[in-house]
């Protein structure tokens, strides 16, 4: 209606119209659709008192059979406003004679009504003929959100200075358990109950909303959980927000301070639930997008302010995010579905003009987009014409790794806390206008026997915070430490001046050693056979590489070790393939690279005519060249065979003879028996 009221009531067919009007509160209706739950107004107080009803309840609560319309059970008459919601089993359950449905009251407590209906002569009647079967579900709270997706009650219980998150979730099988609990340092005063997702009455929640905490919870898929909420600022111009990374144990804390805003437009922040990130939205002054899976680094979340935070249909609303990726327009009754648009993302990345934001922008392509050829063919060329403008990062590595990440995580259960995702172990760079203060807090206590989806990844997001997360993830330290031990022990030994066995046995051992790592080369490269049939554009995989084969192969075994160590359930089978997969793939990568660069600067192959000078092309191609070069030695990472070969053949063309032996010397080319007998001829 025009005075943004929800109208229910008997409609008389001989008139058309309805007999009488009623201010809707709340309504529910259930899984089968034949129960219908409703909450409204009788009277208001200047009603009740005009007409002499003071002995009348404000409210009515009823439980009205739909097939027939023959029965009306009043489930509460009280002077305090309710809020009703049936519960509903998993989709394609067989129908239930059996409903169940949540009473939520501003006295602060929450009710389960246990509803039995049967079919008598064609029609769908109450079975209880008395008072209904009720049970207590929450009391004491002073705010509560329904998870209607995932059957989730969260509600909060104020106890001294700290406050206590608790979860209820419901069960198709008619069962509930309490299974979250976690203390927030949140000092809640409201004498007013706050709810989310029950439903929108205009009026109370604007009342409500000026006077309350503003607070939400929100889920991923990834089995992250955080609390948002933002308080109001003592001082002018500034707002102040946090979010509680639960599932990592610490929160974040940010002020921004606000430009050009008169104190009357300032609204309070609204949030809204990303999956893999949560965005903190002012209309007309900033989107915060934080990401949840790794939100340690700043730098991989995206602040935005001006045009580029600007959400169409979003600009001055009062709104809320009731479902994943969804918004809900208050003020309209309009929901949008709300996504990151990737060609909007990706003229973000190439307009930005700070390192956080090319990171942050970078990181959400490769990981929140997934891949397809076209976006990684635009990154690609970024890439190779950013290079040089990005001082606190290599975007070739943070390609490469995030890219590998994204492709292999999928994978196996776990495997996004053992792999790594990112090439910085730090990042000291802030944001203008945003101070973020960051507070260990406690791990959330669950208490769940073999539950499956979002509570088990929860509980294996919090045990690996137990045991230290970031030793978890896999780190080239070890591996680059083998590599250069084994290369020099190999070099001495091949001018005679250095023995590397000091008896026949460990001679067998070593032997037998590095026989098993050669022989993971070639199954990594012969894996690559498999996974790329497309014919080569670029001269790569032609020849063999023995120090390039050493360190794929010593990768492939001290990758599967450290896998092995923590995900003993997958088995051995499974682990050699997830790391074949991961080698072969890195390979891949670089290739990718090369050979988008090969097509933009329109090389051929035979770029081992040494009598002429290389083009402009070939030299781009040659810097581009070295970038990897310096990226893969940076990560300890293997090049495809014919890389070192292929680069010092541009580096022949393109190097006046002085630079080219200097570039030698210090080891950015490096000369292989291919790339020598091509120049003796």
């Amino acid at each position: 209606g025009n005075h943004r009221n929800t109208h229910i009531g008997l409609y008389d067919l001989q008139t058309k119209q309805n007999e009488r009007d009623l201010r809707i509160i709340s309504c529910s209706i259930n899984n089968e659709r034949t129960l219908l739950a409703v909450s409204f107004r009788q009277y208001t107080e200047e009603e009740r008192v005009s007409q002499l009803l003071q002995s009348v309840s404000k409210y009515l609560t009823l439980l009205i059979e739909i097939h027939p319309i023959n029965n009306v059970r009043v489930l509460k008459a009280v002077d305090s406003c309710v809020r009703v919601q049936f519960l509903y089993p998993v989709e394609g359950r067989n129908t239930s004679t059996a409903s169940r449905l949540l009473i939520v009251s501003e006295d602060k407590y929450i009710e389960q009504f246990d509803i039995h209906v049967a079919e008598e002569e064609h029609k769908m009647v109450i079975q209880n003929s008395g008072q209904l079967p009720r049970a207590q579900v929450a009391d004491d709270l002073i705010w509560a959100q329904w998870d209607m997706m995932e059957q989730r009650l969260f509600y909060i219980v104020p106890k001294e200075s700290r406050s206590t998150l608790k979860c209820v979730q419901f069960y198709p099988d008619e069962n509930s358990n309490s299974i979250l609990e976690s203390h927030l340092d949140i000092s809640v005063n409201d004498t007013q109950l706050k709810l989310v997702n029950f439903g929108y009455d205009y009026c109370q929640d604007q009342d409500v909303a000026s006077k309350s905490l503003n607070l939400q919870v929100f889920t991923s898929k990834a089995g992250g959980l955080c609390v948002c909420c933002s308080v109001a600022s003592d001082i002018p111009d500034e707002i102040t927000y946090s979010i509680y990374f639960l599932h990592k144990g610490y929160n974040k804390t940010f002020t921004v301070s606000l430009e050009g805003t008169e104190s009357h437009q300032l609204k309070e922040v609204a949030f809204m639930n990303l999956d893999y990130y949560v965005a903190a939205y002012l209309p007309g002054q900033f989107l915060h997008l934080l990401n949840i899976q790794h939100p340690d680094l700043l730098c991989y979340s995206l602040f935005l302010t001006g045009e580029d935070a600007r959400i169409d249909m979003l600009q001055n609303c009062y709104i809320r995010s009731p479902l994943m990726s969804t918004v809900l327009d208050c003020h309209v009754g309009c929901i949008y579905a709300v996504s990151i648009s990737d060609s909007a993302l990706l003229q973000f990345l190439q307009n930005s003009k700070r390192d956080s934001e090319r990171l942050a922008a970078l990181h959400c392509a490769l990981l929140h987009f997934r891949h397809t050829e076209d976006l990684e063919v635009q990154i690609i060329w970024w890439i190779s014409e950013n290079l040089s403008t990005c001082h606190s990062f290599d975007p070739i590595q943070e390609f490469i790794i995030a890219s590998l990440y994204c492709r292999m995580c999928s994978e196996t259960h776990n495997l996004d806390k053992l792999l790594p995702y990112t090439s910085l172990l730090d990042w000291i760079e802030i944001i203008p206008g945003v101070t973020c203060a960051t507070d260990i807090i406690s791990l959330p206590v669950l208490a769940f026997q073999n539950s499956k989806g979002f509570w088990e990844k929860l509980n294996s997001n919090l045990e690996s915070v137990k045991y230290a997360e970031p030793h978890l993830h896999y780190h080239n330290n070890v591996l680059r430490k083998e590599w250069r031990s084994i290369l020099i022990a190999l070099l001495l030994c091949s001018f005679g001046d250095f023995c590397l066995f000091t008896n026949q046995r460990e001679e067998r051992r070593t032997t037998a050693y590095l026989r098993n790592i050669f022989e993971n080369a070639k199954k990594v490269l012969s894996h690559m056979d498999t996974c790329d049939s497309e014919e080569r554009l670029v001269p790569l995989f032609q020849e063999e590489d023995y120090q390039q084969q050493l360190l794929m192969g010593l990768m492939v075994a001290q990758l599967k070790d450290h896998l092995m160590r923590h995900l003993q359930y997958v088995g051995k089978k499974k682990i050699d393939q997830i790391v074949l997969d991961y080698v072969a793939n890195l390979l891949n990568l670089v290739h990718r690279i090369m050979k988008e660069v090969w097509r933009r600067y329109q090389l051929h192959s035979c770029i081992f005519c040494f009598d002429e000078r290389g083009s402009a092309g070939e030299f781009a191609v040659f810097h581009i060249m070295s970038r990897i070069l310096e990226a893969a030695n940076g990560m300890c990472m293997p090049l495809p065979p014919g890389f070192h070969t292929l680069h010092l053949g541009l580096g022949v063309r393109c190097l006046p003879l002085h630079t080219l032996l200097h570039y030698i010397d210090n080891g950015v080319l490096h000369l292989t028996e291919t790339c020598v007998r091509k120049l003796l001829k």
